[in-house]
């Protein structure tokens, strides 16, 4: 079955040629000929099958989206869910928007409206080449609806093999997102902040109510679906209980520069060994070389270097480096760190502490 998301009527046009026209989709030259009593009759049907006596609130509908081909769905959001202040909170300003236009600023790109701006696949190539330090081969104007479709295919590809799915199946396609379907283009950007640890707070417990319409046998059949856009912030973050770090980041942040410092001479008492020096632990570990380095200085060991990159130029390759060393860990004896790879490639200070200090933990009588 096919899935034609609802288009938005702001890119309608304003005149249609007559093969082109409503009828003209549903049943060539026969429906061309119906006259325009029932032409108002199916598009009256369209409209009744989607708002139904459940439904909480009436759905407006364009004619046009009420006209399907056989086996043809399409959907569209319940207005009620558009309203909840949780839903607003996801797609305005304050949360998603707000993200993509910090990590796009050196683009000089501004995103306004997420259906709208990111169904051509421009915004979002540009969105996963910063997040994942990579380069995208696809062409970077695109005006045909091919190659519009073309690039989203390239993009959606790269991240698929970037999230790397294995038991839940992908909640967004080519189609939907070209389609303008907010409902998929939400559910790829959550699992993108997920993955790459966005420094936003996502609302929890998100859920719309979306109206299906599907023909079949000449019929429309509407239904109600719920979707769940995002659960809890440690399910969606991967959090772990509250720890030391948790309490000083809260209640005691004068005292962080004491741990980083006590953590940097822990480090350097080693890595001096090898002539190299660290004076910043946001961001000298990102990489995970260091980590790995400090790894065999302290097991005693020399690690070959085609385990790693020793110089990794793309997000992949220090997430393989940081789980890397974080497999060298438990080879070691020591705890699964409390924190992903991917949190400390993406500079957050609070999970690169906590690696370090299952370090220090152990090897601090080390010399």
């Amino acid at each position: 079955m096919s899935s034609a998301p609802l288009r938005s009527p702001a890119l309608r046009p304003h005149r249609m040629k007559k093969d082109e026209s409503f009828l003209g989709k549903l049943g060539g030259t026969l429906a061309r000929k119906k006259k325009a009593k029932e032409v108002s009759d199916l598009q009256e049907e369209g409209k009744n099958a989607i708002n139904l006596p459940m439904c909480p609130a009436p759905v407006e509908v364009h004619p046009e989206d009420s006209l399907l081909e056989e086996n043809e769905e399409r959907t569209v959001i319940d207005p009620t869910s558009r309203d909840d202040p949780r839903f607003k909170e996801l797609v305005k300003v304050r949360v998603l928007i707000d993200w993509i236009n910090d990590v796009l600023v050196e683009e000089r790109i501004i995103v306004k409206q997420l259906e709208e701006d990111l169904y051509d696949g421009q915004v979002l190539q540009k969105l996963l080449e910063k997040l994942a330090d990579c380069k995208l081969n696809v062409a970077e104007v695109t005006q045909s609806e091919i190659g519009q479709k073309q690039k989203l295919q390239t993009v959606l590809e790269a991240v698929q093999e970037l999230l790397r799915p294995h038991s839940r199946p992908l909640q967004w396609s080519v189609d939907s997102i070209h389609g303008k379907n907010l409902v998929a283009i939400l559910h790829l950007l959550v699992a993108l902040a997920m993955h790459f640890r966005a420094p936003i707070h996502l609302p929890e417990h998100v859920s719309v109510q979306v109206v299906v319409v599907r023909k079949r046998e000449g019929l429309l059949h509407s239904s109600h679906v719920t979707e769940e856009l995002t659960t809890t912030t440690e399910m969606m973050m991967g959090r772990f209980e509250r720890d030391a770090f948790d309490t000083l980041f809260d209640h005691a942040p004068d005292k962080l520069s004491v741990v980083k410092k006590s953590l940097i001479t822990f480090v350097n008492k080693h890595l001096n060994k090898l002539n190299l020096e660290v004076t910043e632990l946001e961001t000298q570990f990102a990489d995970g070389v260091y980590l790995v380095l400090l790894m065999g200085l302290l097991e005693d060991y020399f690690v070959p270097l085609h385990n790693f990159y020793l110089t990794p130029d793309s997000f992949d390759q220090k997430v393989h480096n940081v789980s890397f060393a974080f497999e060298l860990m438990l080879d070691g004896g020591l705890k699964k760190p409390k924190a992903r790879p991917e949190d400390v490639v993406n500079l957050d200070l609070k999970s690169t502490l906590r690696v370090l200090y299952n370090l220090f933990t152990k090897y601090k009588h080390l010399e």
